[in-house]
C-alpha cells in the first residue's frame, strides 16, 4: 500500500485541505476525493456549477513540421478533420489494438499540438510517443509538471466564468479554446469537460492556480458553486455514459470493444490498425453495455457477470446514481449476451442479483454545441 506522505500532490493541495477535503492515493497522486459530500457535489455540477482540481492530468507538447501526421498515425481518431483552436477525443492503441490511452488532442497549428493524457499514463504515453518517432520531425515535451488545470462543470459555469473575463464566451464553441484574460491571468481556456454538462476547462501555470481557484469560488458562491472531488467526477462521468480509463478502457480491451468505433477512422493509417480491421471483420467476441439492477444492491467495479449459469464478464464501473435514484453499472460482457434487455446476474458478495442490459447513455448530455 502507498504511503499518501509518498505521492505527488497537485499545487492545490493546501487549498484542498483548507476546504476540508477527504483525500485519497489516484494514480500516484494526492487527490481530493470528496469535501462535503459526492452526492452534494454531484448535484451542484448537476443543476449549478463545480469545480474540480485536475491539475494530475497530463499536457504533452508536439511540435515540427510533421506534427500532424505524427499524431494523426498515433491516434485513431482523424485529427486532420480539426482546425487551429479546436480539440479532439481519441484513443490510442498499441499493434494489437488495445488501448494505451484516451485523450484530447489540442491542435494550435499544424505544426504544433497539445495531448492532455490521464494522469496515470503520463509516462506511458510519453514514453510511447517517443518509441514511434522514428522518421518524423516532430519535438516531445512533457510540460505536466507546470501546467495546473481546473474544470469548471454544470449548467452555471459560464455566468461564473464571465464574472472574471470579458471574452465573449457564446463563442467558444464545444470541444474550442482560446487563451483569454481571466481576472489578469492568461488562461488558455477549452470548452469541454467530463460530466456530461456544459462547462469549461481551464490551464494555467501553476503559480497562478490557487488565486483562481479561489476568484471562481467567490464570485459563483451566490450561482451555488462547489468545489467537487474525483468522487463525483466519476459519478458524473459514468451516468453520461463516458469511460475511464482503466475501468472501460485499459491495455486489455479495444476501442471497439468498448463502444468507441465512431472514434476509429479505419479509412486512414494508424498504430493497431490491423488488428482493429481484423476484430471488426470477424465480429467483436465482447463489449461494454449498459445494465440496470432490478434487484435491490448496488454492483461494483470488478463484481462478475454472470448469464445462462456461465461467467460472461465483469462489472467495469457500478453505482446508486445519485441523478436517476437507480443501481445502474457497465459490464464488459460476451457479445451473445449485449442485446439491450437481456437478462443477466451480477454476483454480489456470492450471490447472484438480477439486472438488464440497457444503453450506456444512463443520462441525456447538455453539451453546449
Amino acid at each position: 500500500m502507498i504511503r499518501l506522505d509518498s505521492l505527488k500532490r497537485t499545487p492545490l493541495y493546501d487549498i484542498h485541505k483548507k476546504y476540508g477535503a477527504k483525500m485519497i492515493d489516484f494514480a500516484g497522486f494526492e487527490m481530493p476525493v470528496q469535501y462535503e459530500s459526492i452526492l452534494k457535489e454531484h448535484e451542484a455540477v448537476r443543476k449549478n456549477a463545480g469545480l474540480f482540481d485536475v491539475s494530475h492530468m497530463g499536457e504533452i507538447i508536439v511540435e515540427g513540421k510533421d506534427s500532424e501526421k505524427f499524431i494523426n498515425y498515433m491516434v485513431t481518431n482523424d485529427i486532420t478533420k480539426i482546425t487551429e483552436n479546436q480539440a479532439m477525443y481519441s484513443p490510442m492503441c498499441y499493434h494489437n489494438g488495445t488501448t494505451v490511452d484516451d485523450l484530447l488532442v489540442y491542435k494550435f497549428s499544424y505544426e504544433k499540438y497539445m495531448l492532455v493524457v490521464n494522469a496515470s499514463n503520463i509516462d506511458k504515453d510519453y514514453k510511447w510517443l517517443w518509441e514511434n518517432k522514428n522518421g518524423f520531425d516532430v519535438e516531445i515535451k512533457d510540460e505536466s509538471g507546470e501546467i495546473s488545470e481546473l474544470a469548471l462543470q454544470g449548467p452555471k459555469s459560464q455566468e461564473i466564468l464571465e464574472k472574471i473575463t470579458n471574452y465573449d464566451l457564446d463563442s467558444l464553441k464545444y470541444y474550442h479554446f482560446d487563451y483569454m484574460d481571466l481576472d489578469g491571468i492568461n488562461c488558455l481556456v477549452s470548452r469541454s469537460g467530463y460530466t456530461g454538462e456544459d462547462g469549461f476547462e481551464i490551464f494555467l501555470k501553476n503559480e497562478y492556480v490557487a488565486n483562481m481557484w479561489e476568484k471562481i469560488l467567490s464570485v459563483g458562491e451566490n450561482l451555488g458553486i462547489k468545489p467537487a472531488g474525483l468522487g463525483a467526477r466519476d459519478t458524473l462521468r459514468f451516468e453520461a455514459g463516458l469511460p475511464l480509463y482503466g475501468n472501460e478502457l485499459s491495455d486489455d480491451i479495444t476501442p471497439l470493444e468498448a463502444g468507441l468505433g465512431s472514434f476509429v477512422k479505419l479509412d486512414k493509417s494508424f498504430i493497431g490498425k490491423e488488428a482493429l480491421l481484423n476484430q471488426k471483420e470477424e465480429g467483436l467476441k465482447r463489449k461494454i453495455v449498459g445494465f440496470e439492477m432490478a434487484d435491490n444492491a448496488i454492483p461494483r467495479h470488478g463484481y462478475d457477470v454472470y448469464a445462462e449459469g456461465e461467467k460472461i464478464g465483469y462489472v467495469t464501473t457500478g453505482y446508486l446514481s445519485p441523478t436517476l435514484k437507480k443501481n445502474i453499472g457497465m459490464a464488459l460482457i460476451k457479445s451473445q449476451f449485449a442485446t439491450i434487455g437481456n437478462e443477466i446476474n451480477i454476483i454480489i458478495r456470492n450471490k447472484p442479483y438480477k439486472a438488464f442490459v440497457t444503453s450506456k447513455n444512463f443520462y441525456k448530455k447538455n453539451y453546449k454545441k
